[in-house]
């Protein structure tokens, strides 16, 4: 029997993990994950589960009428009971509450959770389409949900890296020069392998998930593809420059002579505990040189990367479908919105085909004094 791909093995965590959240909340929710199992993944229906978790709490916890029991002894009846003003005040609960977590010696604690506007609205989101499930099947009269308005989103600017400052990343991840005595320890081991993953985030436009989960087989030197596995489980071919073929060909010599734990034999990008890297650490990989690269833009991540990429792919081609069609979006107005800055480009564009006479200057043609004018 063949060992369980990385995507599967990710898919099974978190199947499990969402039956483990599932024991706790009404049985609606547990029908609500299973009907939209055939059409969301693993990562959604997980989502949905904690944003279920985080609202019956609240109700529980913060609303007399749905204190009497616990959550997983909610009925169908209960959950009609939920009026706007319990959503309007679970929307003001949301922008600050404590959560337990066990801190490094195991301790129960309790830490703040601060959730901003587009946050917010997507865990109501998530209670809409609870509600909206259940108002289809006939199993609640009204969805109270809908009274309730979702925060607005205002857009921010996109933030992404600057040619120049995409070299000093690159060289950063080379040299380590800026990285402070104990990162720079780290920095001499791992060199080839960032700075190789660096340049396969600027020259494939990929997610930090379909990163680490690139196999060894799914790399091809001779044509210079990779085989990513999409959102979804869709996999696609990519095709990437012949410098990122160099920086991945200088990486896989170092990575032949190392030995990787059992079952991490086909990872590509391996740990330090030769293990296949996790989402986390890459992040965290990222932060570090773009501290030193790019100071003044202190939030780039791996998505940041994939921004950089999107928007110079487009500055180059013009060719908006072309870019989503690399990036795996479902619709170019994703794309639009999100990375190509077609809105800059435009302007600079009508700048440039828009004429006006110097000061002082006169039409071709016109009369330059009161002499040659008519009577």
């Amino acid at each position: 029997m063949a060992a369980p791909t990385y995507r599967e093995q990710i898919d099974a965590q978190r199947i499990m993990r969402i039956r483990e959240i599932s024991r706790d909340l009404p049985q609606a929710c547990g029908d609500f994950l299973h009907f939209c199992a055939v059409t969301t993944g693993t990562f959604t229906r997980l989502a949905y589960a904690l944003d279920f978790r985080t609202f019956f709490y609240f109700l529980h916890a913060e609303r007399v009428r749905f204190a009497d029991k616990a959550p997983k002894y909610y009925t169908d009846e209960d959950l009609a009971a939920l009026t706007a003003s319990d959503l309007i005040a679970y929307t003001d609960y949301l922008s600050y509450y404590f959560k337990d977590h066990r801190d490094e010696e195991g301790q129960l604690v309790q830490v703040p959770i601060v959730n901003h506007d587009l946050a917010i609205k997507r865990k109501l989101c998530s209670i809409r389409s609870l509600y909206g499930y259940l108002y289809q099947a006939h199993r609640i009269q009204n969805n109270e949900t809908l009274r309730v308005k979702l925060p607005k989103i205002h857009e921010k600017p996109i933030i992404r890296l600057s040619s120049e400052e995409v070299m000093r990343l690159l060289h950063e991840a080379e040299t380590g020069d800026h990285l402070s005595r104990g990162q720079q320890r780290f920095q001499k081991i791992t060199a080839r392998r960032d700075y190789a993953m660096l340049m396969l985030f600027l020259g494939t436009g990929i997610r930090v998930s379909e990163c680490v989960g690139i196999d060894l087989t799914d790399i091809d030197l001779e044509q210079n593809a990779v085989l990513v596995t999409r959102k979804g489980g869709n996999q696609m071919v990519l095709y990437y420059p012949p410098e990122v073929a160099q920086a991945l060909e200088e990486y896989l010599e170092e990575r032949s002579l190392i030995e990787p734990l059992p079952g991490h034999e086909n990872a590509l990008f391996l740990s330090l505990q030769r293990r296949r890297i996790t989402q986390r650490a890459v992040e965290k990989l990222v932060k570090k040189y773009a501290e030193t690269a790019a100071p003044l833009k202190p939030k780039i991540s791996p998505h940041k990367l994939r921004s950089t990429y999107a928007t110079n792919l487009y500055q180059q081609t013009g060719d908006i479908y072309l870019v989503a069609n690399v990036l795996g979006h479902s619709s170019v107005d994703t794309t639009r919105k999100h990375y190509a800055d077609l809105d800059d480009a435009r302007r600079r564009m009508a700048a440039d085909h828009v004429f006006l006479p110097l000061h002082g200057e006169l039409p071709s043609g016109a009369p330059d004094n009161e002499e040659s004018s008519p009577g």
